[in-house]
């Protein structure tokens, strides 16, 4: 059965691609020379040479391509890595050598993205910077990463990422004593892929309906607008500062399983269980909450904050949150409420006997004390430079009618891109001036986060920044190349709202 929600006001003001809108090209990019005689592919090896090396190598294969999947009675077609969802898990020490081939076989080209890792830049999973895999070839990315955290993978090449196409990445600093007894990985996702519109059709309907293809009912001078499946249907969020997303699915997820059919982590009451949030959505922001647990955030993006506790989580696409409880008795339900959308994804924590609520079921917590990167900040030992020698600017602008997302006044193909020299320190500053808000995502670093009051919060790879709102992040450059910067938005990303961080020496 065609799931799918009809076509709102809302969603018609969400409608409409920008015609021409910039595809991830294919192909290598040539090695430019740098100042000094050096090439950039000299200066990705010096940077790589000066990260820790522990000599050993972790091998893993991922094979990309249609897959039939179980989520749980309901039966999908999609794209998924190994034919599973999430893929399979990439476990690694800092310092270690990753290395995983990749064998496309979904027909187009693709890539793998190692989203939040600082890894070298020829091996990021973004063109221009890396290559594009065609279609059944294979490809080997290697590389190692100097930090631990919690990370994970994706496409970076059209709406790919709006499939099953994801895997957790862990990176493990041994020396970390752990101070847990158990540990869970959670992949939320949002998912119409082989159950409703596909991710392909929702964006030619949108593309189609900023082309003149139609109109809604009521607006002066305009005719019938038919509806397009899958758009729309998002209501407002007090915590997103407006509208809460343009695409209503017909499904939540965690780890693969719809609402109906969650999976189960199985513990022993009173253990401490470390859980790695992840959020691999293309449109949703999850509020996370455990059912009578207090939740004690450790990590965010990877990098550790001074614990803090709350009853629930707030995390925009792209975001990783670790989290600790201390595991009661019974059986809880791990809710991931879709904001603004008015429907949930949930898991199991099961400790002893019981039975779990209904599958609408939203625990109190998640109205209780909500935890935002506001709330939280960087340990001592991770905290970035005050310093800064460099003002960099990305300003968000678009129409909600013509989808017309850029970066700085330009979409993808037409960007500017922002420089940087090899060892300065920057103020990055995202205002945006649009009506939506936008996870904003660096690759190959990560930045701390400046409150008003000119104090640094938490240290992350991806920010939610609210309408009509400046947020400024302090970053170091240590690792050169060319660095994506774009909206984890799917559909924004894809509509343009993409630009690049160049090194220039």
């Amino acid at each position: 059965m065609t799931h799918s929600a009809p076509l709102t006001r809302r969603g018609f003001l969400a409608a409409g691609l920008l015609g021409g809108a910039a595809l991830v090209a294919c192909g290598r990019s040539t090695a430019p020379r740098a100042p000094g005689g050096t090439t950039a592919a000299d200066a990705i090896a010096a940077a790589e040479a000066a990260r820790p090396h522990t000599g050993k190598t972790v091998s893993a294969r991922l094979a990309p391509g249609p897959a039939d999947i179980d989520l749980g009675g309901t039966k999908a077609r999609t794209l998924a890595y190994n034919s599973q969802i999430p893929g399979p898990l990439i476990r690694a020490n800092v310092g270690d050598e990753i290395a995983v081939t990749v064998d496309n076989g979904l027909g187009h080209p693709t890539s793998v993205h190692w989203h939040g890792i600082a890894l070298r830049n020829d091996m990021d999973g973004a063109a221009p910077a890396s290559r594009d895999i065609a279609h059944g070839s294979s490809f080997e990315y290697r590389f190692s990463s100097p930090y631990p955290g919690t990370y994970w993978a994706h496409p970076h090449a059209g709406m790919d990422t709006d499939y099953g196409l994801y895997v957790p990445v862990i990176i493990d600093d041994p020396a970390d004593p752990g101070r847990y007894d158990a540990e869970w990985i959670v992949m939320l996702d949002d998912w119409t892929s082989g159950v409703g519109t596909s991710p392909d059709e929702i964006y030619r309907g949108l593309r189609s309906m900023s082309t003149g293809g139609g109109s809604m009912p009521g607006m002066p001078g305009m005719g019938q607008m038919p509806a397009i499946p899958g758009v729309g249907g998002a209501g407002p969020s007090d915590l997103l500062g407006g509208d809460s997303g343009d695409v209503s699915y017909p499904y939540y997820i965690i780890n693969g399983r719809i609402p109906s059919a969650p999976t189960s982590f199985d513990a022993k009451p009173g253990q401490r269980i470390r859980i790695r949030l992840i959020n691999a959505a293309a449109d949703t922001a999850f509020r996370v909450a455990l059912a009578g647990h207090r939740m004690t955030v450790t990590h965010t993006d990877g990098f550790p904050v001074v614990p803090t506790d709350v009853d629930a989580l707030l995390l925009g696409m792209g975001e990783r949150y670790d989290i600790v409880v201390t595991a009661a008795a019974g059986v809880f339900p791990l809710v991931a409420a879709a904001e603004g959308k008015n429907a949930v994804a949930r898991a199991l924590l099961t400790t002893g006997a019981g039975s779990a609520p209904d599958a609408a079921f939203r625990p109190p917590e998640l109205s209780g004390r909500i935890g935002t990167v506001d709330t939280f900040t960087a340990t001592p030992q991770v905290q970035l430079p005050t310093d800064s020698d460099l003002d960099l600017q990305a300003r968000l602008s678009g129409t909600m009618m013509q989808y017309d997302w850029m970066i700085n006044g330009h979409p993808y193909d037409h960007t500017v891109p922002l420089t940087i020299r090899q060892g300065q320190h920057a103020t990055l500053t995202f205002t945006n001036a649009t009506t939506m808000w936008h996870p904003m995502h660096l690759h190959g670093h990560t930045f701390q986060v400046v409150r008003p009051d000119g104090s640094l919060g938490a240290r992350k790879d991806t920010l939610i920044v609210k309408p009509q709102q400046a947020v400024a992040v302090r970053l170091v450059a240590d690792n050169p190349g060319t660095w994506m910067l774009h909206c984890h938005n799917g559909y924004h990303m894809e509509a343009g709202m993409m630009t690049t961080l160049d090194y220039t020496g």
